[in-house]
């Protein structure tokens, strides 16, 4: 098989949330270390492929206190983006698909025939589990002042400062910063719409993420205040989608946005209720005005 091992790991205890389920950023923390093992394995770098435009997460199955992890790692040239690396987190006990990730790059249209001859040993079919279905995989997240988010209906949901325990090795905030900032801010986002706490305690509901995009539009370093604003963006069936926006506090340089697709969670059964259609209405009224 031409994908490679890049993760055994396990879910530790504190890494889970109020939903007794492992915590949305320490699945990023995984696909972090996966990267930084893809790479080290199969030659990827930035000199050859050019900056990661974005991260897309799928979250097929819950991981629960005590799970093994094992994750692989691959090439899909049939993949949405000119380069496509899809990452594949699994549970070992038995072999569930738990999350799956694919970064997206954007070479030069000249590189096409090098990166096939380079990666032909680590490259294998798109699945379609990682597809993305709840955002798209087009569209980069464009810079926005947080005066223009405001007025279009957005609210400040998270303040927090980049520490050394946030940077990967090139001394840049990883994903798992950003993901914890954006776990932050998801209740306050959700607050603003019926489904508040008290409405979902009254249910006996959790607050889940099933996709997440996640882009940067430029790095941070250790010491940097960031604030996010946050707000909802659309409605269906049983979800509803969030859009978090980033930015370095002093200077207000926009540095990182997330779209994301949210559920209730029944605690009990551990699947999805239905949104009420005046819940629907009410998250749509409230969504951010383009």
């Amino acid at each position: 098989m031409p994908a490679f091992e890049t993760l055994f790991s396990f879910v530790n205890c504190w890494e889970c949330d109020e939903n007794d389920h492992l915590n949305v950023q320490f699945y990023l923390s995984r696909f972090d270390e996966a990267d930084r093992q893809f790479r080290l394995l199969g030659g990827l770098s930035d000199a050859v492929a050019g900056p990661r435009r974005a991260r897309h997460v799928r979250f097929h199955n819950e991981l629960f206190a005590g799970d093994t992890l094992h994750m692989t790692s691959h090439v899909a040239f049939d993949g949405p983006y000119m380069l496509t690396v899809v990452h594949e987190l699994r549970r070992t006990a038995d072999g569930s698909l738990a999350a799956t990730a694919i970064d997206g790059y954007a070479p030069a249209d000249s590189m096409a025939r090098e990166l096939r001859r380079r990666f032909a040993e680590a490259s294998d079919a798109m699945p379609d589990a990682a597809q993305p279905r709840g955002t798209s995989a087009t569209g980069e997240m464009n810079g926005v002042t947080p005066a223009q988010l405001e007025a279009a209906g957005a609210r400040v949901t998270n303040r927090a400062t980049v520490l050394p325990r946030h940077t990967g090795p090139d001394g840049r905030a990883d994903d798992c910063f950003a993901a914890g900032c954006f776990v932050e801010a998801a209740p306050h986002t959700w607050n603003m719409t019926p489904m508040g706490e008290a409405w979902l305690a009254e249910r006996n509901l959790g607050r889940v993420v099933a996709e997440l995009k996640l882009c940067w539009a430029g790095p941070l370093k250790v010491g940097e205040p960031v604030v996010t604003l946050s707000g909802v963006t659309g409605a269906g069936t049983t979800t509803f989608t969030i859009r978090h926006h980033m930015f370095e506090a002093r200077t207000q340089r926009f540095v990182a946005a997330a779209d994301v697709v949210c559920l209730a969670l029944d605690l009990e059964t551990r699947k999805a209720p239905p949104l009420a259609d005046d819940v629907r209405q009410e998250i749509l009224k409230a969504a951010l005005r383009r």
